[in-house]
């Protein structure tokens, strides 16, 4: 694949990004798209490793030599039928995905890896630009219906499946516009949620009926589900965890999910009242994940007097760690474009709590260092270094802590079974919870996860829907090491 001695011959060129003073300005995506000859270049350097470990890296198992190889040529629309022949919303993967096929790529052991995700972007951008996206509305229907709850990755990957396999399908989402996490928990300035729209103008086009502002089992009866031939739950894991440290009800302590939600609906023109803004103010983001660079960026946008950052973990290595030998996903120190926007990051510390004034506001944070004990057998222990405590001035204090589980509302209402980490329970490999005709898919299932498993939930799904629907299934899959198998 790719131009045989391409790995040689050209160095990885990643997009660039415009600068801080400028972006920082604005909610816009910030990028420097590369050339068409670089981008020729890049996909050149896909190797003919022979084996390619990007396959089962992919949770979608997309045929990633086949599509650098394309770009290589020239191809660019042949590119785009394969890169979608697996992946339904590579606009998403491309901008948002951790590229776990890249940390899997052989060239990776000798050189930098292939810019696989940039790769996938551009072609899917391509693809727009020169009209090949088209909708494509079955040819006949089969007069079954489906609703699916959740209009995340993994809800609309289930909708288009199951649309292409010619059944009826209505999406339930209880905000007011589609997306879920895509819409509300992604800031603007990491995908314009433009890219949202015209995706689901396509669904809509192909034959799909969205429903907003309608939360099942609290102003939509679950029991009205009964009038569906099935059910494919893709409610995500939005139960947000918190903290059991005295002063987390203090007037200044957020949930990092409100606060991205109002600037992302103030970006488009919706008056938020009260919006939690960090304008002049100390920022203290618990949590080091990528939701806690979100805040990172958000704050530095509002103009924050200061942006720092608590992980409770120790700092990872600069380079791939040997516990995490290639082709695992490796445990590697990251640095995202916010953290460069201009933040102080802290590792190994500890909340002790959330200092107020007399009327409840927050003041301060205390802290404290801590380390790991690790004995093999047994959990690892927090331990407490005395002598490090340390208050830090603060008025708003992020909670980007990540998810524990999905809500109960719909588990409740529909007796579906919970496993001991809370997600709905669902049959391995067939999605089906204890309840025949009600699936389950994406975060719902499996816990907090990626946007890319979301999309593969969905597709896996769907395709065992059609099965109990209709018997058989014409709907792709793929084998448990991610390649597609014939049908």
């Amino acid at each position: 694949m790719g131009k045989v001695t391409g790995f040689k011959e050209f160095e990885r060129q990643d997009e660039a990004y415009k600068p801080v003073k400028e972006r920082v300005e604005h909610y816009k995506e910030f990028t420097v798209p590369l050339s068409e000859p670089e981008l020729t270049k890049q996909g050149s350097r896909c190797m003919d490793c022979g084996i390619p470990f990007c396959h089962s890296g992919c949770p979608l198992g997309n045929l990633i030599p086949d599509f650098n190889h394309m770009v290589h040529q020239g191809e660019w629309q042949k590119a785009s039928w394969l890169l979608h022949s697996t992946n339904n919303f590579p606009e998403f993967t491309g901008r948002l995905c951790p590229a776990p096929c890249e940390k899997s790529c052989v060239l990776g052991i000798i050189e930098d890896p292939v810019s696989i995700e940039n790769i996938e972007k551009n072609i899917v951008e391509r693809a727009f630009k020169e009209g090949w996206i088209k909708p494509q509305p079955p040819k006949s229907r089969t007069g079954k219906t489906i609703a699916i709850v959740g209009s995340g990755p993994a809800g609309l990957a289930a909708a288009q499946q199951l649309n292409r396999a010619g059944h009826t399908v209505t999406v339930f989402e209880r905000d007011d516009a589609i997306g879920g996490l895509l819409r509300y928990g992604i800031p603007n300035f990491k995908m314009e949620k433009e890219i949202i729209d015209r995706r689901v103008a396509i669904l809509e086009a192909e034959g799909i009926t969205f429903k907003v502002n309608v939360n099942v089992g609290v102003n939509y009866d679950a029991k009205e589900l009964k009038a569906f031939d099935a059910v494919v739950l893709c409610g995500g894991a939005t139960e947000r965890r918190s903290l059991p440290t005295p002063g987390i009800d203090a007037d200044g302590v957020v949930q990092a999910m409100d606060f991205l939600t109002q600037q992302t609906k103030v970006v488009f023109g919706q008056d938020i009242k009260e919006q939690v803004l960090a304008t002049d103010k100390h920022v203290i983001v618990i949590g080091g994940g990528d939701t806690g660079s979100d805040c990172i960026g958000t704050s530095n946008r509002h103009g924050a007097k200061s942006v720092v950052n608590f992980e409770i973990m120790p700092k990872p290595p600069g380079h791939r760690s040997p516990t995490t030998p290639w082709p695992y996903w490796p445990l590697q120190l990251k640095t995202s474009s916010s953290h460069e926007e201009g933040v102080e990051r802290n590792w190994l510390i500890n909340t002790k709590e959330f200092v107020t004034d007399k009327n409840g506001k927050l003041t301060a944070l205390k802290t404290v260092n801590v380390e790991w004990k690790m004995v093999p057998g047994e959990r690892p222990q927090l331990i407490e270094i005395e002598g490090t405590e340390k208050t830090w001035p603060c008025d708003l204090a992020l909670l980007a802590l990540g998810f524990t589980g999905p809500e109960s509302t719909l588990s409740d209402k529909l007796g579906i079974e919970r496993d001991a980490r809370s997600n709905y329970k669902a049959e391995y490999g067939k999605y089906q919870t204890n309840i025949p005709n009600i699936f389950t898919a994406g975060d719902m299932r499996r816990g907090q996860s990626l946007i890319v498993w979301a999309i593969s939930e969905g597709r896996e799904a769907a395709r065992q829907v059609d099965i109990y629907l209709m018997g058989k299934s014409n709907l792709p899959s793929k084998d448990v090491s991610g390649d597609l198998v014939a049908l």
